[in-house]
């Protein structure tokens, strides 16, 4: 029986289970044969997925057991203890590249054989370990909470890696010896700081969209923080091409909702449904020691976008805005706005009449509400 696990890049889940069914006439009486030398038989699945889980976590190549009970249907017996074993760390499941397995015996009893190949070896892991280890000592500080722990993770991530455009480095381990990755290797190393913060995450595993583009195979981070569950993309946050100190936060702790605008998944996750800026505003509201933290990162999230009061829907108020930026030195504004693309067209042209040379914009739907997010820059 052979599956290939291909990398996000070419697809999630792709191969195909070649069976063979087990002669009932050939070895009678091989697994008795040899049950004096070899170890002791398994009988169920968990008892194979513990054996399977321990093994990859040695980045064993090579698994044999003998399986002792009805082997009619031992072919979606050993794919199941596949999957649990994979399953019981994500990290796990995302450096196995492939994996086949074979076995033979009698109606009773059969030996089975694992073959599996990984992306990362046990040393290289080894070395995630570390690196990771000693990122978060640099920048995970005394008293800081879950909140402060996952900006600082996310940044960090952002600042370190830029993206393979060659397609070729899926893994952390790549990620931190040569600087660069594919979205696989971001939500892996994203995962592995996460997780040795002490806050409880996921890999998502689904498809994006880039503007102008079609679907691509995609991996993200589920990050939860308080009870709830955000998604966290570091590769998105990343400007492609890679600008050296920029971070992006577009898509730092989003909803469900707010994520399908170009993002999709099939499997069942944990439900994000809570918007980070009612949470953030709520945690200010409630004040305290960390409240200051809180309103600089809202801040930082340009969560003022979402004041009603502050919505621009005409020429005027976006001169005004841009007055006031080129007045204290700023050649940008980013604002909500409220119509659509020919009328911002339109109403950004009046911009012109300030002296602003090298006009140029770009814009987004802002969440679900129907307005445009626009940033807008000049000379």
């Amino acid at each position: 029986m052979i599956k290939k696990r291909f990398t996000l890049v070419k697809a999630i889940l792709g191969g195909v289970l070649v069976a063979a069914a087990i002669p009932p006439t050939m070895y009678w009486g091989w697994d008795h044969a040899y049950a004096s030398a070899a170890p002791a038989a398994l009988h169920t699945v968990n008892e194979m997925a513990g054996k399977l889980t321990g093994a990859m976590n040695k980045r064993m190549e090579t698994i044999s057991f003998t399986f002792e009970g009805t082997t009619s249907n031992l072919k979606s017996q050993v794919q199941a203890a596949i999957d649990r074993g994979m399953e019981s760390d994500p990290y796990l499941r995302y450096i196995v590249d492939s994996y086949a397995f074979s076995y033979r015996g009698s109606s009773r009893s059969a030996k089975v054989t694992v073959e599996i190949k990984y992306l990362e070896s046990l040393q290289q892991t080894a070395y995630v370990s570390r690196e990771v280890k000693a990122a978060l000592k640099e920048i995970i500080k005394p008293g800081m909470n879950s909140h402060e722990k996952v900006k600082v993770i996310h940044d960090w991530v952002v600042l370190h890696l830029k993206y393979d455009t060659s397609y070729r480095k899926y893994t952390a381990y790549e990620g931190l010896q040569s600087g660069s990755a594919v979205c696989q290797g971001y939500s892996l190393l994203t995962y592995k700081m996460l997780k040795e913060a002490g806050i409880s995450n996921k890999i998502v595993e689904g498809t994006a969209r880039p503007e102008g583009g079609g679907s691509q195979s995609h991996a993200w981070n589920l990050v939860q923080l308080d009870g709830r569950w955000y998604h966290l993309d570091t590769t998105w946050d990343d400007p492609t091409p890679d600008r050296a100190g920029s971070v992006s936060t577009v898509y730092y702790l989003r909803t469900d909702n707010q994520m399908r605008t170009n993002h999709t998944w099939t499997k069942s996750y944990p439900a994000a449904s809570v918007v980070y800026h009612e949470t953030l505003a709520g945690l200010v509201k409630g004040g305290g020691g960390k409240t200051a933290f809180y309103q600089k990162l809202q801040q930082q999230l340009n969560y003022e976008l979402y004041d009603e009061a502050k919505v621009i829907n005409s020429a005027a108020g976006i001169t005004k805005l841009a007055a006031q930026a080129a007045d204290s030195g700023k050649r940008s504004i980013l604002f909500r706005y409220r119509g659509n693309k020919t009328l911002l067209e339109n109403d950004l042209k009046k911009l012109y009449g300030l002296g602003i040379e090298r006009l140029s914009y770009s814009s987004s739907a802002f969440d679900n509400t129907g307005d445009l997010k626009v940033y807008v820059t000049w000379e």
